[in-house]
C-alpha cells in the first residue's frame, strides 16, 4: 500500500519520547517501501569528529557499520568521516559505483530552543552546512537530521560546545532505527519475491 501522506508530513519527535524509535522505525520503514523501489540503498553520515555538534552524523556511521549489513552501503565515519572538504567527491562516487542509489542523508543540525533534542525524519534532501552558512550540495532522496543546539547565534561555537551525552544518545537511537527500517524492508522486499517465486511454480 502506498503511504504518500509521508511526503506530506515529515516526522519531528523528541529523543527522550516513549516509544521514539518505534515511531521512528514506523515512518523509515514506510518511507523505504514506498520510495526505494529495489534501489541500492545508500546511507551518508555528514559531519565531523572535530566538533561534538557535528559529530552526530559520523557516530551514527560508526554504530551503522558494525551491524556488517549487506543491504546498504555507507559513507561517513567517524575513522573517514563526510564533511565539507569531501563531500563533492563523495557524491561523485556514490553516483559512479551504484546504479540509481537511494539516499539516505543524515546530519546535525541547529534550531529552537524548545527542538533541541529532536529527531526529524522527512522526503527530500539534507542541506549539509546550511546552519553555518557553508554552500555544500543537498544529499538524500530522504533525511533525517538530528537537533543538537541552538541556531542563530555564533553557530561554530555552539556546535563546539554541545554536550557530548545528547549527541551519543540520539546517534544511537537513529543507528538503532535505520538499522532496523532497512532490516524490515529487506525482509519485506525478499519475501514478497519469495511469494512471487512460489506462486509462479505452483502454475
Amino acid at each position: 500500500m502506498k503511504l504518500s501522506f509521508i511526503k506530506e508530513t515529515p516526522l519531528k519527535v523528541p529523543y527522550t519520547t516513549a516509544n521514539v524509535i518505534g515511531m521512528l522505525v514506523n515512518r523509515l520503514t514506510a518511507m523505504l517501501d514506498e520510495l526505494a523501489d529495489n534501489r541500492p540503498i545508500v546511507v551518508v553520515c555528514i559531519g565531523t569528529d572535530r566538533s561534538t555538534g557535528d559529530s552526530l552524523g559520523p557516530l551514527i556511521g560508526t554504530n551503522l557499520s558494525k551491524y556488517r549489513s549487506p543491504h546498504f552501503s555507507l559513507f561517513g565515519t567517524l575513522e573517514n568521516p563526510v564533511h565539507a572538504m569531501n563531500l563533492d567527491d563523495t557524491l561523485i562516487e556514490i553516483n559512479r559505483r551504484f546504479h540509481k542509489p537511494f539516499v539516505i542523508g543524515i546530519d546535525a543540525c541547529l534550531g529552537q530552543v524548545a527542538s533541541v533534542g529532536s529527531i526529524q525524519v522527512g522526503v527530500g534532501p539534507v542541506r549539509p552546512g546550511a546552519g553555518v552558512n557553508k554552500d555544500l550540495p543537498p544529499v538524500g532522496d530522504v533525511h533525517i537530521t538530528g537537533i543538537v543546539n541552538v541556531g542563530g547565534f555564533m553557530e561554530y561555537f555552539v556546535l563546539q560546545n554541545t554536550r557530548l551525552h545528547l549527541v551519543m544518545k540520539m546517534s544511537d537511537i537513529i543507528s538503532l532505527s535505520l538499522f532496523t527500517a532497512i532490516a524490515n524492508h529487506a525482509h519485506l522486499s525478499n519475501g514478497s519475491a519469495l511469494e512471487q517465486t512460489a506462486a509462479s511454480d505452483t502454475i
